[in-house]
């Protein structure tokens, strides 16, 4: 989720779920180190609970990165070993890692040992041609044996040569009953199943063979569907906000944030797929897409783009 769940992103979806369990977009060790130390490990209290998910090889930078983040006040410290981008790979991270699990393992130890916080591991279900279920499995189990009990596990093997990251999100196939399958034979540990899924009744049925689910980019696009997450899940008998009390909170939020200096459209970029479905979405997006970024606009062109959207005299035809 590179790019997309910043804080901005993620300060928007707790007002839409309480319970969910956000993550930060992958932040390369080499950032936190050597960057904006601050910028990438700022966030809002009403966030929690977040965990940082962090990019890197190096054990002993990894664990100094996750006693930044523990300081910093997030609720864990995640390692990717799954997403296979160039830039990733040429690094030697992200689901390269799925090939050097004595690294990984490494990795994890050293970190758990800088920090309180869970130190948590997402990946793939393999690599290039390392791809059996029983390479998988001993993967998991021997990070597991270095202080590791969560595992979010991407459904998919990943290639790193001749798919982009795009096409490695689609294109090898999804092979769910390795998830479940590590589930019954290492039932002790913590799995979580990712990838491929787009509805909470999906998740439902996934959850009576893993422990979670984690769901990216179709809560990012369709981001209201978390609005029954909390009651469904986790017993919450709190009705959600609608969508338009959800805006009006986000409104006083990004007033706040331009008054700090924090451009319109890093924010509004995250909210237009809040009304999919619904009458008007696609003038609300529009109106959005087209304003946002004007020098002359602020917080109001949030309040804004919902009149627009109410405004719609043929909402069938312009509801996407």
């Amino acid at each position: 989720m590179m790019d997309y769940t910043d804080r901005f992103c993620r300060y928007f979806l707790r007002l839409i779920s309480r319970e969910t369990l956000l993550y930060t977009e992958m932040v390369t060790t080499g950032a936190l180190i050597h960057g904006d130390r601050a910028r990438f490990l700022a966030f809002d209290p009403s966030e929690h609970p977040v965990a940082i998910q962090l990019g890197g090889s190096d054990p002993g930078e990894l664990a100094r990165c996750a006693d930044f983040a523990q300081k910093a006040g997030f609720d864990e410290v995640n390692l990717n070993c799954g997403c296979p981008s160039d830039r990733v790979k040429s690094g030697r991270f992200g689901a390269s890692l799925m090939q050097a699990p004595d690294r990984v393992a490494d990795a994890v130890a050293a970190m758990a040992d800088s920090v309180s916080i869970p130190v948590t591991v997402k990946h793939r279900i393999g690599v290039d041609n390392l791809d059996s279920y029983d390479y998988f499995r001993d993967f998991v189990g021997r990070v597991a044996e270095a202080g590791c009990k969560t595992f979010i596990v991407h459904a998919r093997k990943a290639w790193l040569n001749g798919l982009s990251p795009k096409q490695n999100r689609e294109i090898p196939p999804l092979k769910y009953d390795y998830v479940y399958r590590l589930k019954e034979e290492l039932p002790d540990l913590e799995i979580v199943l990712n990838g491929g899924v787009r509805t909470l009744d999906e998740a439902e049925k996934h959850l009576r063979h893993v422990d979670g689910v984690m769901i990216g980019r179709e809560a990012y696009q369709n981001p209201y569907m978390l609005t029954e997450v909390d009651s469904r899940f986790y017993g919450c008998g709190k009705a959600t906000a609608g969508r338009d009390e959800i805006l009006e909170t986000f409104a006083d939020y990004v007033e706040r944030e331009m008054q700090g200096g924090t451009r319109l459209s890093h924010m509004t970029r995250h909210i237009l797929g809040l009304y999919n479905g619904q009458p008007g979405a696609r003038r609300f997006r529009r109106y959005i897409s087209e304003q946002a970024h004007l020098p002359q606009s602020g917080a109001g062109l949030i309040r804004q783009a919902m009149a627009a959207r109410k405004g719609v005299e043929h909402p069938g035809r312009d509801a996407a």
